[in-house]
């Protein structure tokens, strides 16, 4: 391991017997416990010295045993956002991260149209002081839901946390599980969905199964069947845009009252009420993200949190029992 002394916004690193012979982007980042993009950005920015005070910018350097190089850490950038007193629906919290159960119709965060009600400006106000990710004064938002889905999110409080925590999804140590009601019954209880994912071809918004897409891998089991339409439980090992959306969609089992990959379903008489009637006034995807599992980045503590069914998804589930036992 290498020898890293703090010293309030300075950091030394000692090169171990490990270590020698690798890149120095490589060897800071394991080191400080940051992104390797980080600490490029650091070397470029001449924030990396040697021991002899020269500043060295060249993240291919190979590192030796016993060198030691001087990490200053600039000053957090302020986040030019307003907080938002807005309610955080708050499943767990400590000095590191936070758990919430994010509600259908919160962005997660600010992009083009959606500067402000953003869970982003709610977070700024619930964290009154903020370590900062990437040198920016903001919080660690490690994955995120779509805007009209809801359940289980994890946000990092720290750099370290962020860290670790991207580390974790990026190898998929962790266990995310969702609920959806679909249209259709599948011939199968139980499949993994290997399909890759990209942006579709012609409409660019939306998302599809493409050949040349990224690696996108669904877990999904049958829950339960009522009548034509199917509870679903849905483990993510990828985290694609849209990915249970799309991939359930390319299954012939769209995720009822999803606008983008459901073709515009309207209930007639054969489905019995009050099934027809929750279904007509869905006004969102039925998709929630109800199972989040993982090691808590500092303890290592195994952490499971189930968010809560919100009460429209709550509504249809009773509904459909109702109509079909």
């Amino acid at each position: 391991m290498n020898d890293l002394q703090d010293d309030d916004d300075s950091l030394s690193i000692t090169v171990s017997t490990e270590a020698s012979g690798k890149r120095l982007d490589a060897v800071l980042a394991a080191a400080c416990e940051l992104s390797r993009s980080r600490i490029q950005t650091l070397l470029r920015e001449g924030h990396v010295r040697t021991a002899g005070g020269s500043v060295i910018s060249q993240a291919s350097a190979r590192v030796w045993e016993g060198e030691r190089y001087l990490l200053t850490l600039p000053p957090v950038k302020p986040l030019i956002l307003e907080p938002e007193d807005l309610p955080l629906d708050i499943l767990f919290e400590d000095e590191h991260l936070i758990v919430l159960n994010k509600p259908a119709g919160i962005v997660v965060h600010p992009s083009h149209g959606h500067d402000h009600g953003t869970l982003v400006h709610a977070l700024l106000h619930h964290c009154k002081t903020l370590p900062g990710i990437n040198g920016v004064e903001r919080p660690g938002i490690v994955h995120r839901l779509d805007k009209d889905t809801s359940g289980s999110l994890v946000i990092a409080k720290s750099e370290v946390v962020h860290q670790r925590l991207s580390e974790m999804f990026a190898e998929h140590n962790l266990n995310r599980q969702y609920v959806a009601w679909c249209r259709g019954v599948p011939s199968w209880r139980v499949k993994c969905i290997e399909l890759p994912i990209g942006r579709h071809p012609h409409q660019r918004q939306k998302m599809a199964v493409t050949d040349n897409g990224r690696e996108s891998i669904t877990d999904a089991a049958v829950e339960h069947i009522f009548g034509p339409f199917s509870q679903m439980r849905l483990t993510l090992h990828t985290g694609r845009t849209h990915q249970i959306r799309v991939h359930m969609a390319h299954e012939n089992l769209p995720v009822l009252g999803d606008p983008v990959y459901a073709r515009s379903y309207h209930p007639g008489r054969e489905i019995p009420e009050p099934a027809r009637h929750a279904i007509a006034t869905l006004s969102r995807q039925a998709l929630h993200a109800e199972l989040l599992e993982f090691d808590h980045p500092i303890s290592g503590e195994p952490m499971s949190f189930r968010a809560p069914l919100p009460e429209d998804l709550t509504i249809l589930h009773d509904a459909l029992t109702k109509s079909y036992g």
